[in-house]
């Protein structure tokens, strides 16, 4: 694995090109949108800088944000890749599409990997030719900082897939948990539950956002509270999590209505400038 593709410059795949490149991979970073992928370089360029400033980095690491390559055509992206990551929204056909469109496209050594929280790499596999060499590697915001990844394995991924993607996850500095694929895998099924109470909890009135939070940081020692990090993740991603796991697990994932409104308010968390707290202040 020397070349690693990441579709979608997004929060999520910027923060993944950047940490590849800071080890030493060579990054292809694909996007539809030019202003995203300048606004993805701009961004780890500030963030490389942040680092450097605090000592977490070098300035010889400069240099390897020149590994990153960037690009609006999945064609360049997937032509020479050993592993693609993808990184597009939360949504199940704009994924297959992109997996189709990928399997054409990569040479035949190549693995292809979700970054999702909660879809389905059988499905997505299924819709290729290449199901054995379809997993799902599961990131967490911000990608440089957080220590693990989900790597979960599809019902036709082979072990050398699996194998050959967690060397890259070691590579990259993570640690891993190997999960066998169900609607939400470990971290999603827990995160979207605890999440969606505290919003009803702060619907019902039973505490302020704040306070909600910081019962559950003091408390239970969670390193941010579930609103604040409902609003990190945008509360639009949260809603398409939530209504995938009722889709497939059941009632005890309906949406919070409080959570559904706001995003319809456009009130979709830090991004917007506001959701359960308010950015622009």
């Amino acid at each position: 694995m020397k070349k690693i593709a990441v579709i979608g410059a997004g929060v999520m795949g910027r923060g993944i090109a950047y940490t590849a490149a800071l080890h030493n991979f060579d990054v292809i970073l694909q996007d539809i949108n030019e202003s995203a992928l300048q606004n993805a370089q701009s961004q780890m360029q500030a963030d490389l800088n942040k680092s450097i400033q605090k000592g977490f980095a070098a300035e010889t690491d400069r240099e390897l944000l020149e590994r990153i390559s960037y690009t609006t055509s999945l064609e360049e992206a997937g032509t020479n890749a050993d592993l693609v990551i993808e990184a597009v929204l939360e949504d199940m056909a704009l994924k297959i599409d992109v997996f189709k469109r990928l399997d054409e496209i990569c040479p035949s050594h190549t693995i292809l990997a979700t970054n999702t929280s909660t879809m389905s790499p059988t499905e997505i596999g299924a819709q290729t030719k290449r199901a054995h060499q379809t997993i799902a590697m599961h990131f967490f915001n911000p990608v440089p900082r957080m220590k693990l990844v989900e790597i979960v394995r599809g019902l036709d991924t082979s072990d050398e897939t699996y194998e050959s993607v967690k060397q890259v996850a070691l590579q990259l500095g993570k640690e891993v948990v190997e999960v066998n694929e169900f609607p939400g895998f470990v971290t999603s099924r827990m995160n979207c539950l605890i999440g969606n109470e505290a919003m009803n909890m702060l619907m019902e009135g039973v505490a302020s956002a704040e306070d909600i939070d910081k019962a559950l940081k003091l408390g239970l020692n969670h390193p941010m509270g579930p609103l604040e990090l409902a609003d990190l993740v945008g509360l639009d991603s949260r809603l398409r999590n939530m209504q995938y796991l009722y889709e497939t697990l059941g009632e005890k994932y309906r949406p919070c209505p409080l959570l559904i409104k706001y995003v319809k308010a456009g009130r979709l968390g830090r991004k917007s400038g506001q959701g359960f707290y308010n950015y622009n202040k």
